[in-house]
């Protein structure tokens, strides 16, 4: 390679880091339904993710090159347009880790990027058509598809297992939502490690590195793949907990709905090179599977303040990113100022997670994210028939209290199913 200067290193390595804070951050999208229903201990669940994240960065660059070749003009793009795009996208991660919001990484690694990029050359040097077909109507369509593609399945899980005996039914979902886990990692790596990839790839466009319209060489894909490994492995447990148990309870027939529909959307994605959202698509097959089992519900209230972190992801990261993007043009001071800035704020956020910790031991506990079940919800429990006398169905509900469908509040039946 030639021309590897110290700007294009400083970005390579904060590319990485978003990566890391990537893989920690999204993965609730893989395991939390799987934590949250017993079907796989904690610790097996994040490393079980993390080998098949690290996998699925291997099998194709579509998503890599819609971000480093559709989404802006990279012939006006500097080194420090990117690294100031980093900043914009990790700081967002890390303060929607802090309150336990499952937010897009992919939105804020874009939104970090059209802010640096249109602070430095432009709305011109951004191809609207691309951010359109390619992230928008992704990001409205993904929860949709997969929330609609879960409720279904849910409720074919249910129908199917009328018959079938509770204990075995059960145990038969657990085994089918740990592979369509498994699925659902793979499909995270061929989507989000891949915009780690695209965004490096860019930077060392833009630095002079490699060619233009470049494939990511494949020291690029190997340590993208290992960051959001290693990242995955150390388990956003704040973001697993609201997955797993605020948003809703989830039974075993639930999780294998909800994952199962959220990877083929995912990898349907990927394929098409559209620049998903994960944390969308995981999130509305989630509450598609809560709506689709007779008296299950959704707190609204977690989901509302979910969706206006979505919302709230691309601006927020264009804003910041244009800002640090403004500051390094001053020189190299400047560089050195937004990289300080960002290296504080890191260590102020870690440090203020720290009031609360959750971990591996806790995880599964309620806390705060779960909120109780809002009126729609509760509404809509209450005009819910029950299952039918003597289906697999009732004896699995059996187990829970009557109340439970009002208030929501966990049971140690259904924490351990």
């Amino acid at each position: 390679m030639e021309n590897f200067s110290l700007i294009l290193a400083i970005v390579v390595v904060t590319a990485l880091a978003f990566d890391f804070t990537n893989g920690f951050h999204d993965t609730a999208n893989a395991m939390a339904t799987t934590i949250s229903t017993g079907a796989l201990k904690p610790k097996v669940a994040v490393a079980m993710s993390a080998v098949l994240n690290l996998v699925g960065a291997f099998l194709s660059v579509e998503v890599a090159n819609t971000i480093s070749k559709g989404l802006v003009d990279e012939t006006g793009i500097r080194p420090e347009v990117i690294f100031a795009a980093l900043v914009g996208a990790i700081l967002w991660n890390l303060l929607t880790w802090l309150v336990g919001l499952p937010s897009s990484s992919s939105h804020a690694l874009m939104g970090g990027l059209i802010g640096a990029t249109i602070a430095s050359a432009g709305m011109g040097a951004v191809h609207g058509d691309a951010l359109v077909t390619k992230v928008l109507i992704p990001a409205i369509a993904a929860p949709l598809v997969a929330g609609l593609a879960a409720m279904f399945a849910t409720r074919l899980s249910y129908s199917l297992g009328k018959k079938a005996d509770g204990k075995a039914a059960a145990k038969g979902y657990r085994t089918g939502q740990i592979a369509s886990a498994g699925l659902v990692s793979l499909a995270h790596g061929t989507n989000d490690a891949q915009k780690t990839m695209g965004i490096i790839t860019l930077a060392l466009v833009a630095g002079g590195a490699v060619a233009p319209d470049s494939d990511p060489p494949t020291w690029v894909i190997l340590s993208a793949g290992l960051a959001i490994a290693l990242g995955t492995y150390l388990g956003g447990w704040r973001i697993i907990r609201t997955m797993g148990k605020g948003l809703t309870e989830l039974q075993p027939q639930q999780g294998f709905a909800a994952q199962t529909s959220a990877a083929t959307v995912i990898l349907a994605s990927s394929h098409l090179g559209f620049s998903l959202s994960t944390t969308h698509s995981v999130s509305g097959s989630v509450m598609g599977a809560g709506l689709g089992r007779k008296g299950g519900v959704v707190r609204w209230s977690t989901a509302t303040r979910m969706f206006v972190a979505w919302g709230l992801t691309l601006p927020a990261a264009a804003l910041v990113g244009a800002l640090a993007e403004y500051v390094t043009g001053f020189g190299t001071w400047g560089t050195a100022l937004v990289a300080v800035f960002l290296i504080g704020s890191s260590v102020a956020i870690w440090k203020l997670s720290r009031r609360e910790v959750v971990d591996a031991s806790n995880v599964n506990e309620p806390g705060e994210t779960a909120a109780p079940a809002g009126v729609v919800t509760a509404a809509i429990a209450t005009v819910t028939p029950p299952p039918p006398a003597g289906t697999a169905a009732e004896d699995l509900m059996a187990t829970i209290p009557a109340s439970s469908s009002a208030t929501n509040d966990p049971t140690p039946s259904q924490a351990t199913v």
